[in-house]
C-alpha cells in the first residue's frame, strides 16, 4: 500500500484548523486576532491558525499554531464547527476546523508572529479575513450554549476570585444584567464554589468574599442532568 500514498486521482480539498481565542479582562469578554503579513487579505485580521500538515491531527495543528502564534502551550482547545463553503479562501478548496479555546490574558506571551497578535472588544473589531466574521458567531453561541452546562467560564478568572467578577463574567458571555442578590444566591445553592478564608473580624461587608471554583461539585451535579438556569 505504501506506493499508494498520495496517489488518489480525484481533487481534494487542503484542511486547516482555526483558533478562535476568548479571554476576560474583568469587565469584558476579548478575542485574540493575528495580523496577516502575507496575501490573501494581507494586512487583516484573523484568527490563529494554519494549514494542517501530513503528520499531524487536526487538534495538534490547532495546538502548534496556538503556540507558534501566540506562544500559549497548554491551552484546552475544543472543535466547535466545520466551514466548507466553497469559496471561502481565494487561494484554493480550503475546509477549515475551527476550535475555541478560554485562557488567561496573561498567559498569552507571545510567539513566532507575537507582534502581530492582540486582543479586541467585541465592539472594537476590525473586519475580519476570509469568514471568520461567521466563525466567530458561530464560537459565541457555542460558548453561550456551554456555559449552561459545563463551567467553562472558570477558565477565564483567576483561581480564586470574588463574586462580582463571576457575575461580571457571566453577564459578559451571556450578554445580560443579573439581579445581584439572586445572582449570589442561586451560586451559593449550587455549592459550586469553595469559600476562600473568612472575611475578617470587624471590617466592612463591602470587601468581597473570596472563592474557588469546586468541580468535583460541579461533576456530581452534571452527572444528575443539572442545567444551570438563569
Amino acid at each position: 500500500m505504501e506506493d499508494l500514498k498520495y496517489c488518489y486521482k480525484y481533487p481534494h480539498p487542503a484542511v486547516t484548523a482555526d483558533c478562535v481565542i476568548f479571554g476576560f479582562d474583568g469587565v469584558s469578554i476579548k478575542v485574540l486576532l493575528i495580523q496577516r503579513g502575507i496575501e490573501p487579505y494581507k494586512d487583516r485580521w484573523a484568527f490563529p491558525g494554519g494549514f494542517v500538515r501530513m503528520d499531524e491531527s487536526v487538534e495538534e495543528c490547532a495546538k502548534r499554531e496556538l503556540f507558534e502564534e501566540t506562544g500559549l502551550k497548554s491551552a484546552s482547545v475544543e472543535q466547535f464547527y466545520t466551514f466548507s463553503d466553497v469559496n471561502r479562501d481565494p487561494r484554493e478548496r480550503v475546509i477549515t476546523v475551527a476550535h475555541y479555546a478560554l485562557v488567561k490574558i496573561s498567559e498569552v506571551c507571545g510567539g513566532d508572529d507575537a507582534a502581530r497578535a492582540q486582543w479586541f472588544s467585541f465592539d472594537e473589531l476590525p473586519p475580519l479575513a476570509f469568514d471568520h466574521d461567521r466563525i466567530l458567531r458561530v464560537a459565541l453561541t457555542k460558548i453561550k450554549e456551554r456555559i449552561c452546562f459545563e463551567p467553562i467560564g472558570f477558565e477565564l478568572l483567576p483561581e480564586v476570585f470574588t463574586m462580582p467578577e463571576l457575575q461580571n463574567l457571566y453577564e459578559a458571555i451571556l450578554g445580560v444584567k443579573f439581579d445581584r442578590r439572586n445572582f449570589y444566591s442561586k451560586m451559593r445553592k449550587l455549592e459550586i464554589l469553595t469559600q476562600v478564608g473568612e472575611r475578617p473580624a470587624g471590617t466592612s461587608s463591602r470587601i468581597p468574599i473570596l472563592y474557588r471554583f469546586n468541580p468535583t461539585k460541579y461533576a456530581e451535579l452534571k452527572n444528575r442532568g443539572f442545567r444551570l438556569e438563569f
